[in-house]
Formats: C-alpha cells, sequence, structure tokens
C-alpha cells in the first residue's frame, strides 16, 4: 500500500472472530487493503494465484481460490467457509464477483451469504472507499481491458490518496432471505461510498 501511495484509514470497528465480511470489490488492492485492517481469509477468483506477488501474498493468507462459473468449485469453496467460520475464523468475501469499471458497485451474489447462516455467524459489511481531499476516487479500478501489470504501473504515477475501511453495522440474519441480506449489505456500502456533503 505504501508503495502505490495508498494510506490505509479505518472507519468503525470489526467484529472479533468469527465473522463473514463482504466488502465491495474496488480493486486488486481490495485484499491487501482489507488485510491491512483485519486479519482474515479470502475468497477470490482462481487466476489471482498465478498473479505476480499478490498471488503469493493472497495464498500464504490463507485465500480460498474459486474457479468463476464453476458450480463444483463454489459448492467445495462454500464448504470450505463454512468449516473455517465453525472453527472461529474469519472469512471475506466480494460478493459482486469480480471487480467493475468507473466505481459502479455490481449487484451482490447472495448464495455466498449462505455460509454465514450455515455457521452461524454475524454479517458485516465493509466499504472499500480510495479518496483525495474526501472525495472519493473511482479509478483505482482495472480499466476496460486494462491488464494487471498496466493497472500497477497506472497506480504506482498517481498521486497519493486515502484508502478507507469501512466497518459497518451488521446485516441482519435471515433464514428465508439470503436475497435480503445481500441486498441490505449492497445498500450499506453504497452509502458508505458516496461523497458526504461538507
Amino acid at each position: 500500500l505504501w508503495l502505490l501511495g495508498l494510506r490505509a484509514l479505518r472507519v468503525g470497528q470489526p467484529l472479533a472472530d468469527p465473522v463473514l465480511f463482504v466488502a465491495n470489490h474496488s480493486s486488486w488492492i481490495a485484499i491487501e487493503l482489507l488485510h491491512s485492517q483485519r486479519a482474515v481469509c479470502f475468497v477470490a477468483k482462481a487466476e489471482i494465484a498465478g498473479w505476480p506477488l499478490v498471488g503469493w501474498l493472497a495464498a500464504s493468507g490463507g485465500t480460498i481460490f474459486h474457479r468463476r462459473g464453476n458450480n463444483y468449485s463454489l459448492a467445495a469453496v462454500m464448504l470450505v467457509m463454512v468449516a473455517r467460520l465453525r472453527a472461529g475464523r474469519s472469512v471475506a468475501v466480494f460478493p459482486e464477483g469480480g471487480s467493475g469499471y468507473n466505481g459502479v458497485l455490481k449487484v451482490f451474489h447472495a448464495r455466498i451469504f449462505q455460509a454465514a447462516l450455515d455457521a452461524e455467524v454475524p454479517v458485516q459489511p465493509v466499504a472499500l472507499r480510495f479518496a483525495r481531499g474526501g472525495r472519493r476516487v473511482v479509478d483505482v479500478c482495472f480499466r476496460e481491458d486494462e491488464s494487471f501489470v498496466a493497472n500497477l504501473l497506472r497506480l504506482l504515477g498517481e498521486p497519493p490518496m486515502d484508502a478507507e475501511v469501512h466497518f459497518l453495522p451488521v446485516v441482519p440474519v435471515s433464514p428465508d432471505g439470503r436475497r435480503r441480506m445481500a441486498d441490505q449489505a449492497r445498500e450499506r456500502i453504497a452509502e458508505a461510498l458516496a461523497d458526504q456533503p461538507a
């Protein structure tokens, strides 16, 4: 984070283990950013395992790698998530299923919330927000057709900015409403991402 000119700032407090953290997928830096504030196991796309340095860091931190679009992989990931949560470890997921462009917050996939229900642990939304002078910077994400190396080099050339980690109020558990839990988590994160009036 320091090499990229990012200053990590925590807003709010993370819950004690075990908890399912759900965060917006703002950038490939999201794992390192959240890890700077709270040690957790992550669920991330399998391709990250092959990325230089980032892949090694992710694997060393206990990341659970998922092959997107593969239902067998998702079922296996869910079993590992539940096992880790029941063992008292916290897990963090990006329910958007991938990072978007231009700071757009995509729809949250509800199925991933089942792990919290099965393990009987709370769900805490986390908003990851990049800012300069309090104003949100959305150009940290990948640009369309931008490679990891190109994004990294572009970020190295940017002026310093704040990397905010907002730990938000817990989403009420709803056994019959994973979709409702996903929507509430997304709403809370969207509110935290917005620039607040001065």
